[in-house]
C-alpha cells in the first residue's frame, strides 16, 4: 500500500524548500567557496595568477600591520556608527510607538521614504550640503559667522554622518518593532504600583526593548563595516575602510588572490559578531525589524 501524502510530510517539506536551497547554494554558498579557494592561488603579476596552492596570501595578511590597521579602523568606525544610530534612533522609535496620533502609518511611511531614493544619490547629496560651496558654508558666510569655508567633507566625520543618514531608519524600525511587541498592560501595572513614568520606562519599557536595540546595533555595525560607497565619496584616502581596501586590491592592483583573502577575512570577522549575537539573542528580531 502506497504511503499517502500528509500535510506535515517531510517529503513535501523538502520539495517546498528545495528551490530556495538551490538558489542559496548557487548564489551564496558556491561563490563564497570559490572565493575561499582563490585565497590559496599564487599571485604572479597584475591580473595574472596561477593555481599553484600557497598560503602566502594568508601569511601576508596575518603578518602585515598595514592590513590590521585597516581592519581595526573599520571595526572602530562601524562601532561608532552603530552606537550613534542606537542613541539617535531610540527616541524617534519610542515617539512613533507612544504617540496617540491616529494615522501612525504615516510616520512609518515617512521613515521608509528614503529607501525609495538611490543610496548613491543620497550619499552624493551630502557633498552639496557639507562642501565648500554647500548649503551650510554658503549660509554661514552670508550671515558673517565665518570668513572662509569650513572643511566638513573628506574626513571621518563626514563618513560617519553619511552612514548615519543611511542606517538610522534600520535602527528605528528594529527598535519600533521591539517596542510594539511590549504588552502595554505591563506599563499600566507598573504605574498602578506607584512607578512614575520615568521609572516605568526604566524598569519595564527599556529592558523589554533591548532585543530590538541589540538587533539594530548589529545590523548597523555590519552594514557600516562593510560599506564602500560612503567612504569613497565622503572620505579621503585616510578614511578608507576595509571595503575600499578590497576594491583597490582587486581593481587597482589586479591582485585577485589577495583581494579574495581580504574578502574572506571581512566575512569571517562580521560573521563572528553575527554568530555571537545569534548565540545570545537569536536572529528573529532582525528579521522582524527588516520586515517591519
Amino acid at each position: 500500500m502506497k504511503r499517502r501524502w500528509t500535510l506535515y510530510d517531510p517529503r513535501l517539506a523538502w520539495m517546498l524548500v528545495a528551490p530556495v536551497l538551490l538558489l542559496l547554494i548557487f548564489f551564496l554558498v558556491l561563490p563564497i567557496a570559490v572565493m575561499a579557494g582563490y585565497t590559496f592561488f599564487t599571485f604572479v603579476t597584475a591580473g595574472v595568477e596561477t593555481s599553484a596552492l600557497t598560503t602566502a596570501n594568508w601569511h601576508e595578511f596575518l603578518t602585515d600591520s598595514y592590513y590590521h590597521g585597516f581592519l581595526l579602523k573599520t571595526l572602530r568606525v562601524g562601532a561608532m556608527t552603530a552606537l550613534l544610530c542606537g542613541v539617535l534612533g531610540y527616541f524617534p522609535a519610542y515617539f512613533i510607538w507612544a504617540t496617540t496620533f491616529k494615522h501612525k502609518w504615516l510616520l512609518l511611511l515617512l521613515l521608509i521614504v528614503p529607501f525609495w531614493i538611490s543610496f548613491t544619490i543620497r550619499t552624493f547629496s551630502w557633498i552639496n550640503i557639507l562642501g565648500e560651496q554647500g548649503v551650510i558654508n554658503v549660509a554661514l558666510l552670508k550671515m558673517g559667522i565665518i570668513h572662509e569655508p569650513l572643511q566638513m567633507l573628506y574626513n571621518e566625520g563626514a563618513v560617519i554622518l553619511g552612514m548615519l543618514h543611511f542606517l538610522l531608519p534600520y535602527m528605528i524600525l528594529n527598535v519600533y518593532v521591539s517596542l510594539e511587541s511590549i504588552d502595554r498592560t505591563l506599563i499600566s501595572a507598573a504605574r498602578s504600583m506607584g512607578c512614575t513614568s520615568a521609572q516605568a520606562f526604566r524598569e519595564v519599557t527599556l529592558p523589554l526593548s533591548l532585543p530590538g536595540l541589540a538587533a539594530g546595533l548589529l545590523l548597523c555595525f555590519v552594514l557600516a563595516a562593510g560599506s564602500y560607497v560612503t567612504p569613497q565619496l565622503l572620505g579621503s584616502g585616510r578614511d578608507a575602510l576595509f571595503g575600499n581596501l578590497i576594491y583597490d586590491t582587486i581593481m587597482g592592483e589586479l591582485n585577485w588572490p589577495m583581494g579574495a583573502t581580504l574578502s574572506i577575512v571581512l566575512l569571517i570577522v562580521l560573521g563572528f559578531f553575527a554568530a555571537v549575537y545569534t548565540r545570545y539573542m537569536g536572529m528573529s528580531q532582525i528579521v522582524k525589524g527588516l520586515g517591519g
